[in-house]
């Protein structure tokens, strides 16, 4: 991919004797693939070692996970001591044995160690370099000491800065170092760290670390580096650059003038591209198969076909490894790349936060009983994490108890083909005569009931939600409300109907009940005593509850036929609530008692849905043979 092209300019940079010593930056917002392509270099830096006459020593560091109470500067540079340290160790012990290793090796290392009062040292460091001055007479002085006069065994005393980085050069000129060609330091998360860490781990590089043979991989966000020594260097404490002239770049703030100084040049690293994209999805969901997961030479072998295919562009003609079918994976990042790579700004770590949050969700859904397909899922949480406006407008219909009808509307008008205003003509016309037609359908004895506003399905959808709209699957005949109760719970949003006035509300839950007891409560004088206008509501209200929340489906049912029983007006609407209540997810119970029914023109419902079911299917041949068989003793008219 096109990390591993990036890790291997960087390794040429770092090798390049022109370059010595060097300071080079990968820059890239959070989650961009820093670390990926820092770890690449390691890898290509290891690969390209020479252990007996061009060695490159590695060493990785990370300053968000210094000790505070030890101190950026001395971390970074007792980390780069140590690996040189056990470099020597090596070199000795294979030429003189255990013994003289550790002889030797604590000789050249205790000279460059003690040639610094460290606390005087990183004090004045933090005093005088950022202002880019020269440190004060007084303050060299405080780190000078007489040499020692017990002779040349001991130790010389603390000289100041620039005696370290002496001293520091000159034990990567020794004998036993001559075999390494470059110390290569992997700076990682810089920009994650507190002002100061940033700071004195640059001013380490600038004023210990940089010399021959030395070169930093510093893996940050340049503009984060860049805010935290704004903090340190005020931009109205400097000197102001010459005059520009119109031909003049814009001139850089003081901020980056430092960054520079000690960084020479910046990779940045591009995002993700859509084909690459593609890829790391398809590459994320192989990974983490539960279901015959891969082997690692299996995955290797994807990604080498996904490095193949990335000069075409398409992973349509993936050959995957062994007959292994991956078709599934391979759909499901061709139908999510472009609205994640869009979303997600081709950002790799957001990515696979997404996937990750995805199978979480999944996993907890299945937990609580809720068992929907992957790709239901995925594309719930498509609305959810990339489109929340969105998201919110779909809890509002499943509050409402329209979600079904709004979502069948919606996905009908993002999958419908483009006609011309004279075709859309004649469809509205046709539309007119099957609302028609089915008006004479309806049962008689409606005339004087009272009237319930039909329900307001929303003929326009703001352009995110279409395009949401035609990810597959179709959801509309599917049950989403316990999922979404289960991802309205996560934001703390409580899916309260707000249509229905707070007096009927309690009235609304006994009726609609899974328990008998709560559904006793209820008399039927009291629901006759009911003016119509209430009636009208509970109907239309438990009417949205059946159709749109499956597991509430049986109580509100039952309710709707005691309120049609009690008020004979809303007849009619209660006939339509039944009708279109979703076959396929009928329960056995509900077809059992929609069957015993004793309401005129309830036949033709139960016809209704019974056509809708197929004989194919064993579950819905049970539904079927509920709702077409009367209980003992009921006649159906």
């Amino acid at each position: 991919m096109s990390a591993r092209a990036i890790a291997e300019t960087v390794s040429d940079a770092v090798l390049d004797d022109a370059l010595d010593p060097l300071a080079i930056g990968l820059s890239g917002p959070w989650g961009s693939g820093k670390t990926t392509v820092l770890e690449l270099v390691k890898k290509d830096l290891d690969q390209r070692s020479d252990p007996d006459a061009a060695k490159i020593i590695t060493v990785r560091t990370d300053p968000w996970r210094y000790d505070p109470a030890v101190g950026a500067k001395e971390t970074l540079i007792g980390e780069v001591l140590e690996a040189l340290a056990a470099e020597l160790a090596q070199q000795v012990a294979e030429q003189d044995g255990a013994q003289t290793r550790t002889d030797k090796a604590k000789k050249l290392m205790k000279k460059l160690s003690d040639r610094v009062d460290w606390s005087k040292a990183i004090r004045l460091a933090a005093k005088s370099s950022l202002t880019l001055q020269l440190p004060g007479i007084d303050d060299v002085i405080g780190l000078i000491r007489e040499k020692s006069d017990e002779g040349d065994d001991q130790p010389d005393q603390p000289r100041g800065l620039a005696g370290f980085k002496a001293e520091f050069a000159e034990l990567m000129g020794t004998d036993e170092l001559a075999h390494v060609k470059r110390v290569a330091v992997l700076v990682d998360d810089l920009d994650r760290c507190l002002v100061d860490t940033v700071v004195e781990t640059l001013e380490t590089i600038r004023l210990f670390l940089s010399v021959t043979g030395m070169s930093f991989v510093i893996a940050a966000d340049e503009e984060r580096v860049a805010e935290a020594i704004r903090t340190k260097l005020p931009e109205s404490t400097m000197p102001p650059e010459r005059a520009e002239s119109d031909e003049s770049l814009p001139a850089e703030p003081p901020s980056k003038l430092y960054l520079h100084k000690i960084v020479q040049t910046t990779v940045p690293l591009p995002a993700l591209g859509a084909f690459d994209t593609e890829a790391y999805v398809l590459l994320l969901q192989l990974q983490n198969r539960l279901e015959s997961p891969l082997t690692q030479d299996q995955l290797q072998r994807v990604i080498d076909e996904c490095q193949r295919l990335r000069g075409v562009g398409v992973l349509d003609d993936l050959q995957a490894p062994d007959g292994l079918d991956v078709q599934h994976e391979l759909s499901f990042a061709h139908r999510l790349t472009t609205i994640l790579y869009e979303k997600l700004r081709g950002n790799p770590r957001r990515i696979k936060r997404f996937l990750n949050d995805l199978n979480i969700r999944r996993s907890i859904a299945a937990r609580r009983g809720i068992h929907l397909e992957f790709e239901v899922v995925a594309k719930l949480m498509v609305l959810e994490v990339l489109l929340p406006d969105q998201f919110q407008a779909v809890l509002s219909w499943l509050r409402t108890g329209e979600l079904r009808d709004h979502l069948e509307s919606l996905e009908s008008l993002a999958n419908k083909p483009k006609i011309t205003p004279e075709a859309e003509s004649v469809d509205r016309v046709e539309h007119a005569s099957l609302l028609a037609d089915g008006e004479e359908d309806r049962s008689e004895g409606q005339s004087d009931e009272v009237t319930i506003p039909s329900l307001a399905v929303a003929t326009e959808f703001a352009d995110d939600l279409l395009r949401w709209a035609k990810l597959p699957p179709d959801l509309h005949e599917i049950d989403l409300s316990p999922y979404l109760h289960l991802a309205a719970s996560f934001r703390g949003d409580l899916l309260v109907s707000a249509e229905l006035p707070q007096r009927l509300r309690d009235l609304a839950a006994q009726l609609a009940s899974a328990r008998t007891v709560d559904r006793h409560q209820v008399s039927e004088e009291s629901l006759a005593a009911l003016p119509p206008e209430d009636i009208a509501q509970l109907v239309r209200h438990l009417s949205l509850r059946a159709r749109d929340r499956i597991q509430e489906q049986r109580g509100a049912v039952t309710g709707i036929g005691r309120l049609a029983q009690a008020h004979p007006a809303v007849r009619g609407s209660a006939l339509d609530a039944f009708r279109r209540l979703p076959a396929k997810d009928l329960q056995v119970g509900t077809a059992i008692h929609l069957a015993g029914l004793q309401i005129p023109g309830m036949q033709n419902v139960i016809a209704h849905l019974a056509n809708r079911l197929s004989d194919d299917d064993k579950r819905q041949r049970e539904i079927k043979r509920a709702l077409t068989t009367p209980p003992p003793g009921r006649r159906q008219t």
